[in-house]
């Protein structure tokens, strides 16, 4: 059994840290606002994407403004003007050299990540096309195929996959392929979608397989000159 006797009393035990448990110090609390300073800060900075973006906005528009050698306007450039003037054009071109070097390189790594997708998507169509055969024949109205294919088309979607090719669309040959051509006149449709298509954005993955037809056929209208 300890002895609170033997216990080591503080230098001062009229001292607020003696006396209240919740006593914040002085450094302490400093410390405490320096951190909830800078939680804010970082909560509040914009996207450094973003501002790297206006970064080289604003390194094209000094790039392309135009340099006065007469820099005190008396209307006489001195030599050292004239140094500074095309000191400053070089580093308008160095500016702008690696403004479009940054462009570039952004928008190689985003085609990049498109073309990653686009081949991910094409790994998954041979299982989307089989979701749409098994719930053509039924096998998805309820139960866990359903369910699966609820999720996987989730997943799906959720990369930016969006399918296309329904009946009564109009006929695109850029993004259908037809395999019979069932129209009279001029204005063709998508009659019978026999393979859906799908896009990553605005990056073809897969064409449309389609039969076409006409728009009276596809909205059950009699054609022209035919009798129900």
């Amino acid at each position: 059994m300890t002895n609170p006797y033997n216990e080591q009393m503080p230098d001062d035990p009229g001292a607020p840290e003696a006396t209240d448990e919740q006593y914040v110090s002085p450094n302490q609390a400093e410390s405490l606002a320096d951190e909830a300073a800078e939680s804010e800060a970082l909560a509040t900075d914009e996207d450094p994407l973003l501002a790297a973006d206006a970064d080289l906005e604003d390194a094209a528009e000094i790039a392309d403004a135009e340099v006065n050698p007469d820099a005190d306007g008396d209307g006489a450039v001195s030599d050292i003007e004239l140094q500074l003037a095309e000191r400053t054009e070089s580093l308008q071109r160095v500016s702008a050299e690696y403004a479009n070097y940054r462009r570039r390189t952004e928008r190689e790594r985003s085609q990049a990540g498109d073309n990653a997708k686009a081949k991910f998507a094409t790994q998954l169509l041979p299982l989307l096309d089989d979701l749409d055969l098994a719930e053509q024949h039924g096998d998805l109205s309820d139960g866990p195929m359903k369910a699966f294919a609820d999720k996987f088309r989730a997943i799906v979607s959720g990369q930016g996959i969006t399918e296309f090719g329904a009946e009564g669309d109009e006929f695109n040959p850029e993004i259908h392929e037809a395999v019979q051509d069932l129209s009279q006149g001029d204005t063709k449709v998508v009659g019978t979608v026999l393979r859906k298509g799908y896009m990553i954005g605005d990056r073809l993955v897969r064409n449309a397989m389609v039969i076409i037809a006409d728009p009276a056929e596809q909205a059950g209208e009699p054609e022209a000159g035919t009798t129900e």
